[in-house]
């Protein structure tokens, strides 16, 4: 493994899974830096360091008006971005260039918008330095940094299990074994080394069970996230230490439901944290508490603050929609301390003053709910969970929205053509909110295919579903009974194609995805 599949420790040769992270979306900035009372960027220019398969930046190049930028070290990466830029038309560019390659280059813009998700834990110090380097000569004045990273608290346990775990496989890969069949070996290693290990498992219980988990992973995930030699958890004083060149300053993070203390400290916890002024220390501390495995960051160059009238006026006029069907929202929260939610006569009006999947403003919500007595202060919680759980998205300009419609049109047009074929990431990207709906399901993509050959009725749908099955020789579980073509096939999608009309197709219209 001495060519360009490793890279300083970093195994490239190994194709990403097809993800979507929704925090990579810069649209997402206002109402979080308005919740911290931030002023958020006009993001013109972005840019993603190791963009995976690209999804993410070619939903949301294919649904704004903003220039993307990006590199990955892998080439197949960079030739499945390249193509479904091509598709949409969008304004994208996709490089398979090195981060000190891509980060010299003369021609790229100055950048409203940096995001990082996942890299910075897993690349050389040397290939940190070289970003911080980018970061602090290429994001403008105002414009924020999004950062995901492992954290040391949640993963220094697991720290010796993954140096053996990657030495294991760095020795039989060299042999000539390939990676993924190296790491299924490396796993059973490792869990017979624990179980010689009774000193090691006694003092660290947990480590069998997360060895066991990671063992149920999808492999190309375990390659990506554990075999590398630089994999570096660190603290959010570590981090912030690396980023001190770039004279950021932390905003908040991307992940909502991590703030409310309540949810996810107790009592004593929180008296300890606010006995700490320094924010380093703080939320150092904070992930300490909450064993927390991953974070994600925003950091912003120049933070600006408003005033409480000027939040309050700034969440007035935020556009948001309703982008599932009411009858399906969740507004429950996983958090440290158990599950938790607004009280019901709280959201249920919030809800049902989006239920028509019209875009509202807050300030026309705070209207339709006064009689309630609920105040903005309480709608801005329920927006943000709603916001948190993906059932509730904000809006972008309608001139934003007109110019990307034939782009999402032509993205989907080649995404759902294309799952035909092979099985990627279920993915639709939506004009309206400036990003993709994830997990639709592969079917909801073959029904999509078939309304834009003009088919309508679900029985229509169902038999060009079915037929795409055939070909390809596939089968459908539902209820774990598995159908085979033709007949149970025909069935089953029959009654998925009945729920899909009645209730995503008005959603999917609203969002301008049909």
């Amino acid at each position: 493994m001495t060519n360009w599949t490793v890279t300083e420790g970093y195994h490239a040769g190994v194709d990403y899974n097809y993800e979507y992270h929704a925090e990579l979306n810069p649209l997402r900035l206002n109402l979080a830096l308005l919740n911290v009372d931030l002023v958020a960027p006009v993001t013109s220019t972005a840019c993603e360091l190791g963009f995976g398969q690209g999804l993410a930046m070619n939903l949301h190049a294919a649904a704004s008006t903003t220039q993307w930028f990006g590199t990955d070290f892998n080439p197949a990466h960079a030739v499945f971005a390249k193509e479904l830029a091509s598709a949409s038309g969008a304004a994208a560019s996709f490089f398979d260039q090195s981060f000190a390659e891509f980060c010299s280059r003369p021609d790229l813009p100055d950048f409203d918008f940096i995001g990082l998700h996942g890299v910075f834990s897993w690349i050389s110090d040397q290939n940190r330095s070289t970003i911080i380097d980018f970061i602090n000569r290429k994001l403008k004045v105002g414009g924020v940094l999004y950062v995901s990273y492992n954290t040391l608290s949640g993963h220094a346990a697991f720290m010796p299990m993954q140096e053996l775990l990657t030495r294991y496989v760095e020795l039989h890969g060299a042999s000539g074994h390939t990676l993924l069949s190296s790491m299924d070996r490396a796993l059973e290693f490792a869990a017979k080394v624990l179980a010689a290990s009774p000193l090691c498992t006694q003092a660290n219980p947990q480590l069998a069970n997360e060895l066991k988990t990671i063992s149920g992973y999808n492999r190309t995930y375990v390659a990506h996230e554990y075999i590398n030699r630089a994999w570096t958890p660190m603290s959010f004083s570590r981090l912030a230490e690396w980023l001190a060149p770039t004279k950021l300053t932390y905003a908040c993070t991307a992940r909502w439901f991590d703030t409310i203390d309540e949810w996810n400290l107790t009592v004593e916890q929180q008296a300890v944290l606010n006995e700490i002024p320094d924010i380093k220390l703080r939320e150092t501390v904070r992930n300490l508490m909450m064993n927390r495995r991953l974070r994600k960051d925003y950091w912003i160059k120049g933070a600006r603050r408003i005033t409480p009238q000027e939040k309050l006026e700034g969440f007035r006029r935020q556009r948001v929609v309703l982008a599932v069907p009411r009858s399906d929202v969740s507004v429950e929260a996983q958090a440290i301390l158990g599950n938790f939610s607004p009280p019901k006569s709280v959201y249920e009006p919030i809800l049902d003053a989006l239920a028509d999947h019209r875009p509202r403003t807050l300030g026309q919500i705070e209207q339709a709910v006064n009689d309630k007595g609920i105040n903005l202060s309480l709608i801005m919680t329920v927006v943000l969970a709603l916001v948190e759980t993906g059932a509730l998205f904000p809006v972008q300009d309608d001139t934003v929205i007109k110019a990307a419609r034939t782009q999402t049109d032509k993205l989907n047009a080649f995404l759902c053509d294309s799952a035909r074929y092979r099985v990627t990431q279920s993915v639709l990207v939506s004009p309206l909110i400036g990003a993709g709906i994830v997990d639709v399901g592969r079917v909801v993509q073959f029904f999509w295919h078939a309304m834009s050959l003009g088919k309508k009725q679900p029985s229509d749908l169902a038999a060009h579903a079915s037929q795409i099955f055939r070909a390809e020789g596939m089968t459908i579980l539902e209820e774990e009974k598995l159908y085979t073509p033709p007949d149970g096939n025909l069935t089953a999608l029959t009654a998925a194609a009945t729920i899909f009309t009645e209730k995503m197709v008005p959603v999917l219209k609203a969002l301008q995805i049909l």
